[in-house]
């Protein structure tokens, strides 16, 4: 991998949403892990591997200081929610297609089995499923942004 194709990644990172980004080669391990204040880069030769150029960390664009969130007068009770989770990394849907109905909206009441969204990974669209039945409380995320593995996408109350 060439110095300019490891900074490209970089970038593509530090505009995509990702936290971090691991890449292993028959000749190479790349990790990328994305902080506020700059990227890091590490590049790890493996045994008897072509020489690989190695990207210094570039300063990353300047994060603005958020003003300090007034506190909450209650937060909340979660726990008895249940999350509907990322199985993969990809680009979250909430719908099949631009001209479609949301698979689901807070409120909706879902079964066990029944799509939720659709999360796009390498060109391919899958369909997630709901593991629980209940009514959603929450949608996590919002429509057509990135997602990692295991992160939540939905709040179900079973009891709803």
């Amino acid at each position: 991998m060439k110095a300019k194709e490891i900074q490209d990644l970089i970038d593509f990172i530090s505009n995509s949403g990702l936290a971090e980004v691991k890449i292993e080669t028959e000749e190479f391990k790349l990790s990328i892990k994305k902080y506020a204040e700059a990227p890091t880069v590490k590049v790890e030769t493996l045994p008897m591997a072509a020489p690989v150029a190695v990207a210094q960390p570039v300063a990353a664009a300047p994060v603005a200081a958020a003003p300090a969130p007034a506190p909450a007068p209650a937060k909340e009770d979660t726990s008895r929610y249940v999350e509907i989770k990322s199985p993969m990394i990809g680009t979250f849907y909430r719908t099949p297609n631009p001209d479609s109905d949301n698979f689901v909206n807070v409120g909706d009441t879902v079964s066990a089995g029944q799509t939720v969204c659709i999360i796009e990974a390498m060109k391919l669209f899958n369909e997630i499923e709901s593991e629980v039945s209940g009514k959603i409380v929450k949608i996590l995320v919002e429509n057509a942004t990135p997602v990692e593995y295991d992160q939540p996408l939905f709040l179900v109350d079973p009891a709803g």
